[in-house]
């Protein structure tokens, strides 16, 4: 199994990047896909998650409707559209794959996830 994430960057504050996410090694449809977020010094957080259809979309409180989880199943491809960025949105953004049947047991958890990527950097500057 492999998911490929990119799309990070340098951003100024109020900016937006689009991540993307490619999985492969895996059948898309029987997992629900999240993004995490990690910067120096912190804890992995949860920042969005989408159920295998994507029909369920869930984020951080943080996110306050400027990021927007999505997903092809034709490409195997999720995506974190990221607007109106911040600086304090600077980490390494992680996807990561979850069995769909616990999505409802702990999407933001990312103890309860199987796969993950390798991490895209995201900079956001004042």
């Amino acid at each position: 199994v492999q998911l490929q994430a990119f799309g990070g960057g340098l951003v100024q504050a109020g900016g937006f990047l689009r991540l993307s996410c490619a999985a492969s090694g895996l059948t898309f449809t029987r997992y629900a896909m999240g993004w995490f977020r990690q910067a120096p010094g912190k804890e992995r957080e949860f920042v969005a998650a989408i159920g295998w259809s994507g029909g369920s979309t869930d984020y951080a409180d943080f996110v306050q409707g400027r990021f927007t989880i999505s997903r092809d199943n034709a490409k195997n491809t999720v995506y974190l559209q990221m607007n109106r960025l911040k600086p304090e949105d600077t980490a390494v953004y992680y996807c990561a794959a979850l069995l769909r049947s616990y999505y409802g047991l702990g999407y933001s958890r990312h103890e309860r996830y199987d796969y993950w990527g390798q991490g895209t950097q995201v900079t956001v500057s004042s």
